[in-house]
C-alpha cells in the first residue's frame, strides 16, 4: 500500500515540477526551491536556490519522510541566509506540518511550507537591517537637529540667563558712565591750559611779548582819540 501511494504521488509532482524535480533513485528525488525574496537598496542579488532532498521510508506516508536542505554545487552565498546554520532551524520548522499529514500524501505541502518559512526568515533579517539603518538615520538626523535648537527653556535658565544679562547691561553702563567722566575731565584740563598764570607766561618766554602786545594796543587807541 504505501509503495503504491509513493509512485502516484511521485507521479502527481512530475506535472507539478517538471524543471524543479530529479531522481536520485527509486526512493529519493531533489526538489529546486527558489524562493521570492524582496530586493534591498538597489542590489542586484539573485534570489537564492535550496536543494530539498526526500527520501520515502518503507512505510510512507504513515511515517514522515526522510528530508535533508542543501545548496546546489558553487551556489553564490546569499547575504541572508546561511544554509549551514539555517538548515536545522528550516526543517524543524516542518515538524507540525508533517505530524498533520501524516496517512497522506504531503511532499507538495512540505515544498510550500518549506518556501514560505525561508522567505519570512530572510523578510526577517532584512526587515531588522533596515531597521537598523533607520535607527542609525533617525539617530544622526536627531544629533543634527540638536545643533539649530537651544536649550529647552526652564524657569531656572530663565532666572540665569536674565541675571547674565542684567550684569552684562550694569557693566555696559558702568563703562560708559566712565567714558563720560573721562572726557568732561579732559575739557576742563584744556580750559584750564588756555589761561597761564604769570610764571607759566615767563618760564614760556611770552612775558614781552605779552607787554609789547598791550603796548600796542594802547598806542592805537591813543592814536584813534586824536584824529577822533
Amino acid at each position: 500500500m504505501g509503495r503504491e501511494e509513493q509512485i502516484e504521488e511521485r507521479e502527481v509532482l512530475d506535472s507539478i515540477f517538471p524543471d524543479e524535480i530529479n531522481d536520485i533513485d527509486e526512493k529519493s528525488y531533489r526538489i529546486t526551491i527558489t524562493p521570492d525574496v524582496p530586493q534591498q537598496d538597489a542590489e542586484d542579488v539573485e534570489s537564492p536556490t535550496l536543494l530539498l532532498t526526500i527520501t520515502y521510508p518503507p512505510s510512507y506516508p504513515d511515517e514522515q519522510p526522510i528530508l535533508d536542505l542543501s545548496l546546489p554545487p558553487n551556489a553564490p552565498k546569499f547575504p541572508h541566509l546561511d544554509i549551514a546554520t539555517d538548515r536545522d532551524h528550516l526543517l524543524s520548522s516542518l515538524t507540525s506540518t508533517i505530524e498533520e499529514n501524516l496517512g497522506m500524501a504531503m511532499i507538495f505541502t512540505l515544498v510550500t511550507v518549506l518556501r514560505e518559512n525561508i522567505e519570512s526568515l530572510i523578510l526577517e533579517r532584512v526587515a531588522s537591517i533596515q531597521a537598523a539603518k533607520d535607527r542609525i538615520a533617525e539617530e544622526a538626523e536627531a544629533q543634527e537637529n540638536a545643533k539649530f535648537h537651544g536649550e529647552k527653556v526652564t524657569r531656572e535658565s530663565f532666572l540665569r540667563w536674565r541675571e547674565g544679562f542684567r550684569g552684562e547691561m550694569q557693566a555696559k553702563e558702568e563703562e560708559e558712565r566712565a567714558r563720560r567722566e573721562l572726557a568732561e575731565m579732559k575739557g576742563r584740563g584744556a580750559k584750564k591750559e588756555d589761561k597761564l598764570t604769570g610764571r607759566e607766561l615767563w618760564e614760556k618766554g611770552l612775558v614781552g611779548k605779552v607787554e609789547e602786545e598791550e603796548d600796542a594796543g594802547v598806542e592805537d587807541g591813543m592814536e584813534r582819540s586824536k584824529v577822533a
